[in-house]
């Protein structure tokens, strides 16, 4: 069930893919391309981050404070990091 969900996923970007390069030059399909990178990117880092750190504190509940709040500011880092680089995929895009 997750193969068939996944190769739903990648049959659905690589439709929307070839729709965008129809009309759009090599940078807006490479940027198009780099965003959807960045955001899978950060969506694996996160989960993995969330995973482990519930592992953690499965093994260790009393420094669960300390395991939530390292979690906390990781998953920021990340996700902050992945807009940046979505918004300097959109500016490729759009100027």
């Amino acid at each position: 069930m997750k193969i068939l969900l996944t190769l739903n996923i990648i049959i659905m970007f690589l439709t929307i893919f070839l729709q965008a390069a129809m009309g759009a030059s090599l940078a807006k399909v490479g940027a198009a391309f780099a965003a959807s990178l960045a955001v899978f990117a950060a969506a694996w880092g996160i989960g993995r981050i969330g995973s482990t750190a519930l592992e953690s504190i499965a093994r260790q509940p009393e420094a669960a404070g300390d395991i939530r709040s390292g979690m906390v500011l990781a998953a920021a880092l990340i996700e902050g990091v992945a807009m940046f680089a979505v918004v300097v995929c959109f500016l490729v895009l759009f100027v």
